[in-house]
C-alpha cells in the first residue's frame, strides 16, 4: 500500500525554517505542523519566536498554542500522538503535510518508531529530582552525563523537563534512554507510516551567530522582557519548566536579581548560539537529509525555491516508483 509523502523542514534556530514552510506550503498546497517544544504554549510568543498571522501568510499552522503555559505534562510522546493524528488529517484532505521546527526529539519521534509511553510518569521520583536541582543546580545534568553521555550530548543543559524525564527512566526501568533506542539510530529498522522527504536548511556558521544575534536584538525590541514578567509574575514567580527556555530563563535570573539587564540579554546570545551548534550536530547524524546551504544562493527566495523543487521532485519520483 502505498504511504502518503510527509515533508520535513530541519536545522537551527534562526536559519529560516518558518519561511520556508511557508512558501513550500504554497507550492504543494500544504500544510505546516510545528515541531517546536516552546511553541506549543500559549503565551509564548516572541521569545518562542512564535510567527504571526502576516509571517504565516495565511497557511495554516497546527500544534502551536495548545498547553497552557503551566502545564508540564505535554512531551514528545503526546506531541507524537498529537501531530501523527494531524498528519493524517491533512493527507486526508488531499493536502500535503509539512513538518517544520528545530527541536530534535520532536521530529524524531515522528521519522523513528521509538515508544517511551510504556515508562509512566512518576511523581514521587520527579519530586524528589526537582528538588536535589534547587539545592544545588546543575547537579541532575551532571549525573545525566555520567550514566548515559549520548542522551545528555543532545539535551540542553537548562532543558530541565528532558533531564528529569532521561533520569526518571534509568530509574524507573534500569537502562538509560540511550539502551532503550533512545540515541534514535532504529537499530531494528521499523518502519514509519509515511514516506519522509526532509530538507535540511545551514550556513556558515560566523553567520548563523549573526543571525541569532540580530534576531536576540529584535526580540528585546518587540517587548520579550514584558512578555516574561507577565508569564513569570502569572506563575507565581514559579520557575515552570516551559520558563526554562532560552530568552526566558536568562531574563527571569535579570527578575530576580541574579544578573544585570545586559548580562542576561548576552546570555540569551551565547545560549541560543550553542543550542544552535547541537542542533546542527543531531540532525547531522540522520542520513536520509538534503542539506541546503544558505550561502549556495542569492537571497532567502532562492533558498526556499530550491527546497521546493526538490520537495515536488522527491515526491514525484516516489509516485511513479509506485506504479
Amino acid at each position: 500500500m502505498k504511504k502518503p509523502v510527509v515533508f520535513f523542514i530541519v536545522g537551527p534556530t534562526a536559519s529560516g525554517k518558518t519561511d520556508a514552510a511557508v512558501y513550500s506550503a504554497r507550492k504543494l498546497d500544504g500544510e505546516i505542523v510545528s515541531a517546536d517544544s516552546i511553541q506549543i504554549y500559549r503565551g509564548l510568543n516572541i521569545g518562542a519566536a512564535k510567527p504571526d498571522e502576516t509571517e504565516k501568510g495565511g497557511i495554516p499552522h497546527h500544534l502551536t498554542d495548545i498547553v497552557d503555559y503551566l502545564d508540564e505534562t505535554y512531551n514528545a510522546a503526546r506531541f507524537a500522538s498529537d501531530a501523527a493524528e494531524i498528519i493524517k488529517d491533512i493527507t486526508e484532505r488531499g493536502k500535503a503535510p509539512i513538518v517544520a521546527g528545530g527541536t530534535g526529539l520532536y521530529v524524531n519521534s515522528l521519522l523513528y518508531p521509538l515508544d517511551f509511553t510504556n515508562v509512566k510518569p512518576d511523581s514521587v521520583i520527579r519530586d524528589r529530582l526537582a528538588a536535589e536541582e534547587e539545592r544545588e543546580p546543575g547537579v541532575l545534568y551532571k549525573r545525566l552525563a555520567e550514566a548515559d553521555p549520548r542522551s545528555a550530548e543532545r539535551i540542553s543543559r537548562s532543558d530541565l523537563k528532558r533531564i528529569v524525564r532521561a533520569l526518571e527512566i534509568l530509574e524507573v526501568t534500569g537502562r538509560t534512554m540511550t539502551e532503550q533506542g533512545g540515541d534514535f539510530l532504529n537499530t531494528k529498522q521499523a518502519e514509519i507510516p509515511f514516506y519522509p522527504v526532509i530538507a535540511g536548511i545551514n550556513m556558515d556558521r560566523s553567520e548563523l551567530y549573526d543571525r541569532i544575534n540580530k534576531r536576540v536584538d529584535s526580540m528585546m525590541e518587540k517587548g520579550l522582557f514584558d512578555e516574561v514578567k507577565r508569564l513569570y509574575d502569572g506563575s507565581g514567580r514559579k520557575r515552570a519548566l516551559s520558563l526554562q527556555g532560552i530568552g526566558y530563563k536568562q531574563l527571569i535570573s535579570y527578575i530576580d536579581g541574579e544578573t544585570t539587564y545586559d548580562e542576561a540579554v548576552e546570555l540569551i546570545k551565547r545560549d541560543t548560539r550553542r543550542y544552535a551548534k547541537r542542533q546542527i550536530a543531531w540532525f547531522k547524524r540522520d542520513e536520509r537529509i538534503r542539506w541546503f546551504d544558505r550561502g549556495d544562493y542569492s537571497d532567502a527566495g532562492g533558498l526556499n525555491d530550491a527546497i521546493a523543487e526538490y520537495f515536488i521532485a522527491e515526491r514525484d519520483i516516489y509516485v511513479r516508483e509506485q506504479y
